[in-house]
């Protein structure tokens, strides 16, 4: 399927009632992520194809809309399988650069479970981490992702899971002086 079958989450804000759930950008920023289509996880081998077809499209998608805002933040690629997914992402506070690594695998169960992504660098820094640096995101995210699995795929993970949390957890971390920039000395 080409990127233009895929409806954009603009079409289905109608059904789910995210109104009171995310603010105008965050709504701005997921109508232009295409949604998926293809309920598939990797044990479905025939179907799994054209999940990943569709995630790539998707990721695409959102990585463009971020350029062309000017509000790059991640890089990310995966395995030859599409389970396991590596990357970076970056937060800037104060003219500088903090990048962190950043891994998931798609779990069993894709798409009725999110992916758990985690940013290893920081384990053990902050509550809002499970251990082996696997971001919190039971609160607001998970929730919005049971409603609205399978449609939801990696791009709205990075959207409305790690963005997010980078930008509560990184300026926090850094002004208690436990995340440093990389040109800090003492």
């Amino acid at each position: 399927a080409e990127y233009g079958e895929f409806q954009t989450f603009q079409h289905y804000f109608k059904q789910i009632n995210l109104s009171t759930m995310v603010d105008a950008a965050t709504k701005k920023t997921l109508g232009a992520i295409p949604i998926l289509k293809t309920k598939a996880g990797p044990r479905d081998k025939d179907e799994w194809p054209q999940r990943l077809k569709e995630e790539f499209s998707s990721l695409i998608k959102y990585i463009q809309n971020n350029k062309e805002a000017d509000n790059d933040w991640f890089r990310i690629e995966s395995n030859k399988e599409g389970t396991r997914w590596f990357g970076k992402c970056w937060y800037i506070q104060d003219y500088k650069k903090y990048e962190f690594e950043l891994e998931f695998d798609i779990p069993v169960t894709y798409p009725a479970t999110a992916p758990e992504i985690a940013i290893p660098k920081l384990d053990g820094k902050t509550a809002k981490m499970y251990r082996g640096g696997k971001i919190c995101l039971t609160e607001h995210f998970k929730p919005l992702w049971s409603r609205n699995a399978p449609k939801f795929g990696i791009a709205h993970a990075l959207a409305l899971g790690l963005g997010p949390w980078l930008a509560v957890e990184i300026p926090d971390l850094i002004s208690r002086g436990i995340v440093k920039h990389k040109d800090d000395t003492e």
